[in-house]
């Protein structure tokens, strides 16, 4: 077994808790993937670290950078890959680490003019996995020399990736929820503002709907901001 020094798991535990806290914060979810990318960078000491996360709504599926911190944002942009091609296809398909002692002699790594541009050599990719094995995406570290990645260099960045996987899920399951409960809370307005312009108006209840719809498309104001109005005019 291959020794690291204690200084070395201190960075590492360190890591941890800033993703771990980054869960709990108010941080977007583009926030933290920055943090993680840099932190990860910082206590590895690498060169380089991208993130890659597979789009689930997409099919087939497909797997996109979401954040580097080292590499002009236009780049980021729209860079995707199949679930089959490249390192990170790879390693999000098979769910097992990969490394690569040079990327420029490697055919599965396609990101070729980055690595020349940026002066990469060798990589780490690992899974970013969630409960029961689930990958939802692929943390890379490169170095700018070459690099022989030992089995605890290798555990550790796993440990981060795990890490913040559980942060990207648990921030986009906050978002999931906060959206659904905001669009419970506008239907029971919705529903209010119609009884109301139901007993006012003597309408149906679908010619209520179509008012406030109307209201709302007119106005381009949203519904429920349209369906506040009505139940403040009733208060009043």
């Amino acid at each position: 077994m291959d020794r690291i020094l204690p200084e070395t798991y201190n960075k590492y535990i360190k890591a941890l808790m800033d993703i771990s806290q980054a869960i709990t914060s108010d941080l977007y979810l583009e926030d933290i993937l920055k943090l993680i990318v840099m932190v990860t960078a910082k206590v590895t000491g690498v060169e380089i670290c991208s993130l890659w996360l597979i789009d689930e709504g997409e099919t087939p599926k497909k797997i996109r950078l979401k954040a580097t911190q080292a590499i002009d944002p236009e780049y980021v942009k729209d860079r995707s890959l199949n679930m089959t091609e490249g390192v990170v296809g790879y390693v999000a398909a098979h769910n097992e680490p990969l490394i690569i002692k040079d990327v420029l002699q490697d055919k599965r790594f396609k990101e070729k003019e980055m690595a020349k541009k940026l002066g990469l050599v060798s990589m780490v990719s690992v899974p970013m996995r969630i409960k029961e094995g689930k990958v939802i995406g692929v943390l890379n570290c490169f170095t700018s020399k070459p690099h022989a990645f030992s089995e605890t260099e290798v555990n550790l960045i796993k440990t981060v990736a795990n890490q913040a996987a559980v942060a990207i899920f648990n921030t986009e399951l906050m978002v999931k929820t906060r959206v659904i409960q905001e669009e419970m809370e506008t239907r029971k307005l919705v529903e209010r503002a119609k009884e109301i312009l139901m007993r006012r108006r003597q309408m149906t209840g679908e010619q209520a709907y179509r008012w406030i719809q109307k209201r709302s498309m007119d106005s381009r104001k949203s519904m429920r901001h349209i369906a506040e109005a009505v139940l403040l005019s009733e208060e009043i």
